[in-house]
């Protein structure tokens, strides 16, 4: 059975990279806004993990899938952003292990080292960098990584696909 790889660049406005044999897919990760638990009325966005699921099942009855998620930031200065990324975490772990995916965690640096040039900083810098080789790579995809401006779970997903082979 072939090998697939899947990148996850984690939380709600993450991505998510397949590299199969003789394709290759990047999707936005599917996310649902939604009434937040707390007593101040305010909106947040959640996975989608009927889509999610969906989308990666898709993989599963025909490959053997290897599958890395980014570290999700935690930062307890950045209490909202922290608690985002926890949510949007466990929704992911929850599709995997439904689907009986195995993952690993990656560091952001780790993949980015490997793909990215020397010496690029920042967020902009690293998100201009991060798109500018997804499209190099997988030129077909560069409608898609335009809109989400910036390739990283596809570039998660060649990283693990390298790593690998």
């Amino acid at each position: 059975m072939s090998r697939a790889y899947i990148g996850i660049d984690n939380g709600v406005t993450g991505s998510i990279g397949t590299i199969l044999p003789n394709r290759s897919y990047f999707e936005r990760t599917p996310s649902k806004k939604e009434q937040s638990y707390t007593k101040k009325k305010q909106n947040i966005s959640r996975i989608d993990v009927v889509a999610l699921e969906e989308d990666i099942a898709s993989v599963c009855s025909t490959f053997r899938v290897r599958a890395a998620i980014e570290r999700p930031l935690v930062n307890p200065g950045m209490f909202k952003a922290t608690l985002s990324a926890m949510r949007a975490l466990e929704a992911t772990l929850t599709v995997l292990e439904r689907l009986g995916i195995g993952y690993e965690y990656l560091d952001s640096k780790e993949w980015q080292k490997a793909l990215l040039p020397t010496g690029t900083k920042g967020s902009t810098e690293l998100k201009k960098a991060s798109a500018d080789i997804g499209k190099r790579l997988y030129p077909h995809l560069s409608d898609v990584i335009d809109k989400q401006k910036d390739a990283d779970g596809l570039l998660i997903a060649h990283y693990l696909m390298t790593k690998y082979k």
